[in-house]
This record gives structure tokens, C-alpha cells and sequence, in this order.
């Protein structure tokens, strides 16, 4: 894991810092923008990769972040039933627009705009996480607890 964080993870990094989070970001060499790339890099299960996918809210053009069990698939029908409203995927594009952040470097706070955030239940079960941090290979580690009170988020079931 390096020292010398690439930009953006850096920039990331700092907002942590800034809203008075000790978490490190580190930066991996290989690629974990998938969950199962972040798992192998890391050297923990998919399980605790704590996924960001950011949607399209159809009705108001916001952003939504789920952030899921790497293991998990999302239920895009449930997840409309949570915001009331139907949701679209997320081009590359919207992605940065609204967050800041490229797929696959996503973290689950500090965007651009406000993010409506669904956080995965089965995140519970495990004492520590992996989320992603600015980059595609850099992420930070944190509790589930600790993602809660980073996001605001709404902890839900996703599958």
C-alpha cells in the first residue's frame, strides 16, 4: 500500500480530515473499482467491500448512492420504493457531475452535491469495512457505524 496518495485520492483524504474523521486513505497497486478487484488488492472477503452505486432519481435528476455488500446485488425495484421515485442508471458523466468522483473511485461522502444515501444492512454483520476513496485504487477503512454518521444515510435492505 503507498504513502503518496494520487490527487484526488488526496483531496478526499482531506475532507476526512477536515470534518473531523481520522480515517487513511491508502492507496493500492492494483485496481479496486470493481468489489471483487478492492477484496483481492486488500486482502479481505468481498463481503466487506462496502460498494458505492450511484443512480439517476428520475423525477428530480438527483443523485442516489447505495452503498452495498460487495457480495450484494441491488434490487433496483425496492430501491425506488425507498425515494419514492423510479431510478435510472448513472452515466459516467451525471457520476461526476454530481459527485466529483469517477465510477469506481466513488466514496460514500464529500461529493460535489448532496447525495441521497441507502446504506446495505448486511454491512452489520462485520466489525470493519472498505470503501472507496476518491480513486480507483485508493480506499479507506471504517465501521458501519461510522458510515451511517459520515452519510446521514438510511440503512435499508438492498437485495
Amino acid at each position: 500500500m503507498s504513502t503518496k496518495l494520487k490527487e484526488s485520492a488526496q483531496q478526499f483524504q482531506n475532507k476526512l480530515l477536515g470534518l473531523g474523521y481520522s480515517n487513511q486513505v491508502v492507496e493500492l497497486p492494483s485496481s479496486t473499482r470493481t468489489a471483487k478487484e478492492a477484496a483481492e488488492a486488500i486482502g479481505c472477503d468481498v463481503e466487506h467491500i462496502a460498494k458505492s452505486i450511484i443512480f439517476r432519481l428520475k423525477n428530480t435528476n438527483q443523485a442516489l448512492l447505495v452503498v452495498a455488500s460487495g457480495k450484494n446485488r441491488i434490487n433496483e425495484r425496492r430501491i425506488s420504493g425507498y425515494v419514492d421515485d423510479k431510478i435510472k442508471n448513472a452515466d459516467a458523466n451525471f457520476v461526476r457531475e454530481k459527485t466529483g468522483f469517477v465510477i469506481g473511485g466513488v466514496p460514500p461522502l464529500g461529493h460535489k452535491e448532496k447525495v441521497i444515501t441507502l446504506i446495505d444492512e448486511d454491512l452489520f454483520q462485520y466489525e470493519t469495512i472498505w470503501a472507496a476513496a476518491g480513486h480507483p485504487m485508493a480506499v479507506f477503512q471504517l465501521t458501519p457505524d461510522e458510515l451511517v454518521t459520515m452519510t446521514g444515510g438510511r440503512v435499508v435492505s438492498v437485495k
